[in-house]
């Protein structure tokens, strides 16, 4: 979609507002884009409506401006991609790339925990239920710009994972390969909770014979080892009237030198000038002190 040689994104999806873990994952990307003098998109993953939040989508925007994180292009919503995702799987299923799975969690608990494609042997097929791709790459490692060498679980990374759930809503592990793939991105910029997803992802990528990004996954905010900031767990809402606190505060978490008190665009452009990718802690997580949170 563009002819910019680098091209990043940040995707929340509207289940609430913008936290301070949201925002080291905008802040981040957003530098590492400029930094690269390119693009970077903004996407809202609406994918999953019983867990968005009335209004979120619009607060989320605006709050991406208040910050002077001001994206390229329009803003692509999942919800208008449907088709093509429905157009995919179709596709797959065709193709006997994909089929449709009955079984219940109890089911797959009871098997040791982990799915072991049994509704893909059935006879004759299945014509309901969940849908999930035949997992013909099964990538259990790669390398990440920050992480460095990240290998999953073996049977995690060969499992037929679900891209259409049984209640018909679209499985976020191909929503986000097909848009990654339409808007062109080269380099996916995002928070350490979707560092095992990756491996799915890169899966998925080859599977499609689609072009692959390369990867930097941020550390997590946490308020203690293993608990994310995040909306779920009632994160508050990060400040839009004087933004330029939470901005320094982020550029620490970051490794990042802080920057000047001045407009948000102003300290932005310096923090651009700044940004080093190499001090960018190597950490899944950071423990905030109580001053930071």
């Amino acid at each position: 979609m563009s002819t910019t040689s680098y091209i990043g994104r940040f995707a929340p999806s509207p289940s609430g507002p913008l936290h301070f873990g949201s925002l080291i994952a905008a802040l981040g990307s957003y530098l590492r884009a400029h930094s690269q003098q390119g693009q970077w998109l903004v996407r809202i993953e609406d994918i999953d409506p019983p867990r968005e939040v009335t209004g979120a989508s619009d607060s989320i925007l605006r709050t991406l401006d208040a910050y002077g994180l001001h994206w390229h292009g329009t803003v692509l919503f999942q919800h208008q991609r449907h088709q093509a995702y429905q157009n995919q799987i179709d596709a797959l299923i065709a193709s006997d790339d994909a089929y449709y799975c009955q079984c219940s969690r109890k089911i797959i608990q009871s098997s040791g925990g982990v799915y072991d494609g049994r509704c893909g042997r059935h006879q004759p097929r299945l014509t309901h239920g969940a849908i999930r791709i035949r997992n013909r790459v099964k990538t259990d490692s790669f390398v990440d710009q920050i992480q460095g060498h990240v290998i999953v679980d073996k049977h995690f990374a060969e499992e037929d994972f679900i891209i259409k759930r049984s209640d018909g809503l679209y499985a976020y592990q191909l929503a986000v390969v097909l848009d990654d793939a339409y808007q062109g991105i080269t380099e996916v910029v995002r928070g350490c909770d979707l560092l095992e997803s990756s491996c799915r992802q890169i899966s998925m990528f080859s599977q499609l014979g689609l072009a692959q990004p390369s990867w930097l996954h941020l550390p997590l905010a946490c308020t203690e080892k293993s608990f994310k900031l995040s909306k779920q767990n009632h994160a508050p809402a990060i400040d839009i009237i004087k933004p330029q606190a939470s901005i320094n505060a982020a550029l620490a978490f970051l490794g990042q030198q802080t920057v000047d008190y001045d407009s948000v665009e102003v300290m932005l452009e310096q923090a651009i000038e700044q940004f080093n990718i190499s001090t960018i802690p190597a950490k899944k997580e950071i423990i905030l002190s109580a001053r930071n949170s």
